[in-house]
């Protein structure tokens, strides 16, 4: 499986590119395959404040729903409005399709995220 070396990650299967003071957030390519089938995904308001552990958005697939905790504080600033026309697009390219981008309110906290070789070892 993909685990772009540039991001880092969770436990919980959430991906975060971060750019200064503002990241995107998705789940990863492990996560998509566990879940099969992609069928909607619940996208936030602009604006919405979420605390780090809080669910940010739940993926719906043809096996199961699944809630995805936000790894991180901050204000969302963008929804990738084309998951709704098209949620599948995750399982194509789980990296390539953003949920959120969040204004980050404590950027210290990426510092608790690990990297994609510490991801893929909690994995095997």
């Amino acid at each position: 499986m993909n685990h772009p070396s540039d991001l880092k990650y969770t436990a919980e299967h959430v991906w975060v590119k971060a750019e200064g003071s503002v990241a995107k957030l998705g789940i990863t390519d492990y996560a998509q395959d566990q879940l099969g089938d992609i069928l909607y995904v619940d996208l936030p308001d602009v604006d919405r404040e979420f605390a780090a552990g809080d669910i940010f958005t739940e993926v719906e697939s043809a096996k199961t729903t699944s809630e995805v905790p936000c790894p991180v504080s901050g204000k969302v600033t963008a929804v990738n409005e084309d998951l709704d026309d098209s949620p599948e697009a995750i399982n194509d390219d789980a990296y390539a399709a953003w949920i959120i981008e969040i204004e980050l309110s404590d950027p210290s906290e990426l510092d608790a995220l690990i990297s994609a070789s510490e991801y893929e070892a909690g994995l095997e």
